[in-house]
């Protein structure tokens, strides 16, 4: 593929060998370049021959050494983009396959991109990825990625993601280990499917893998009320959980003996589903799969006892009465964290909200709409709403059906203030204007 280079950065490498903006790249050290992942790898080698079309159109080869780690200092336009892949499952548990009908263009797409995985964390299938691009992925090194394994016997796996391909997984994850790429798994679980004796087998094979398999995450099923013609699942219940951090355990004293590493652990939502206490910030043993939910709520804690710790004696909150409405899983725990923590001298009300948006089996406060909200809070006795911000899309001004904060605000009989998702944000938040103690 071709790349025209949009900017060469001052005192460059590329700038002193003669680069400049609307030269066009065709290759490096022979090698096609197909978007910012190939660029990156060969561009950080030390030796470099570089096919380039001059702005004029005459061909150039230009080989130039440059200091290791280093960057070239290239910069191109649309053709260098990854534009995201997408998924070829029809996963019976697809949480995108559940969404409501009009919302946001955006929260229907099905990625399934390998290079989103390596940048971003994304956790991806690879059953998009043909042999050619998988050799990609091995020459390129690309590690760590985030994999959505499921479960290791092909016919499970195959079964649960209604695709062939699914099948190839293991060999795939073979080769990885073969040439030195990491990977951290996810386990989405569904009640009777690949539970039980399933997990049990996943877990010792994703082991065999180890060390490039890092960890392994035990998330359970996220259903919706829209599954009409859908395969026919159902949340997991309190004891259903409990058996399933049993297995946990079981195998996490194992690893433990074996490596060193609990290798795997169970997310957030399981535990609110068993009803557990949140472990503490040594179990989690740097917290490898944050972002899939392991370990959100003992990083929230940690962060707000920290911030209570540190709070001036003598120092308490400016009186008021302030609802926090959140999810129902965390509701429980909110109420006790604040109870025990918070800041004195403030009146605060931890409401779970029921989502009629997506139904009452989604428990999460990430996933609540303005409206919901609304509904349920308008008639509140209180002097102001304290609402976390992970309710709002990235840009802070949409809820999830499209609601508009300033809308929200207008809607509500009371003033509400956001607060970032941390413990530290919620502490201060609480305090509002402190007052000293008199002494």
């Amino acid at each position: 593929m071709e790349h025209l280079i949009t900017h060469v950065e001052p005192g460059s490498p590329a700038l002193r060998h003669g680069l400049r903006e609307g030269d066009t790249l065709l290759a490096i050290n022979g090698e096609e370049i197909i978007d910012q992942i190939d660029y990156e790898a060969l561009s950080a080698r030390r030796h470099l021959i570089l096919h380039v079309r001059k702005a004029d159109g005459r061909d150039w080869q230009l080989e130039l050494v440059k200091p290791a780690g280093i960057p070239l200092g290239l910069d191109f336009g649309e053709s260098m983009a990854c534009t995201p892949r997408v998924c070829k499952n029809k996963c019976m548990f697809c949480f995108i396959d559940q969404m409501p009908p009009a919302c946001r263009k955006t929260l229907y797409v099905k990625d399934d991109d390998w290079r989103m995985s390596l940048m971003m964390g994304n956790f991806i299938t690879l059953t998009n990825v043909d042999d050619q691009e998988f050799d990609r992925i091995l020459r390129r090194r690309a590690s760590p990625l985030f994999i959505s394994v499921h479960a290791t016997d092909p016919a499970v796996r195959v079964k649960m993601m209604k695709n062939p391909d699914a099948a190839k997984l293991l060999p795939r994850l073979r080769q990885f280990k073969e040439h030195g790429i990491k990977f951290h798994c996810q386990i989405v679980l569904c009640p009777g499917i690949n539970d039980g004796a399933v997990l049990e087998d996943t877990l010792q094979t994703l082991f065999t893998l180890h060390p490039a398999a890092q960890s392994a995450a035990l998330v359970p099923v996220g259903l919706t009320k829209f599954r009409e013609h859908l395969y026919p699942l159902r949340p997991y219940t309190k004891e259903e959980a409990e058996e399933v951090l049993a297995i946990c355990k079981k195998w996490q004293n194992r690893f433990m003996d074996l490596c060193g590493s609990k290798f795997v652990f169970p997310s957030d939502e399981m535990l609110c589903i068993a009803g557990r206490d949140i472990p503490d910030e040594d179990y989690y043993e740097g917290f490898p799969q944050i972002e899939n939910g392991v370990g959100l709520m003992r990083q929230f804690l940690t962060a707000f006892i920290a911030a209570h710790d540190a709070a001036p004696a003598g120092v308490q909150a400016h009186h008021r009465r302030i609802l926090i409405p959140c999810g129902r899983s965390i509701a429980p725990y909110m109420r006790r964290w604040i109870a025990q923590y918070g800041p004195p001298g403030v009146d605060v009300t931890v409401q779970a909200i029921t989502n009629h948006f997506f139904g009452d089996t989604v428990t999460v406060t990430g996933l609540l709409t303005g409206r919901d909200i609304v509904a349920q809070t308008k008639d509140a006795d209180v002097d102001e709403m304290l609402l976390c911000s992970v309710t709002l899309r990235a840009e802070g001004d949409l809820f999830l059906d499209d609601l508009s904060l300033d809308e929200f605000r207008r809607m509500l009989p009371f003033p509400v203030r956001m607060s970032a998702n941390s413990g530290a944000a919620l502490y201060q938040s609480l305090l509002g204007d402190i007052e000293k103690e008199s002494t």
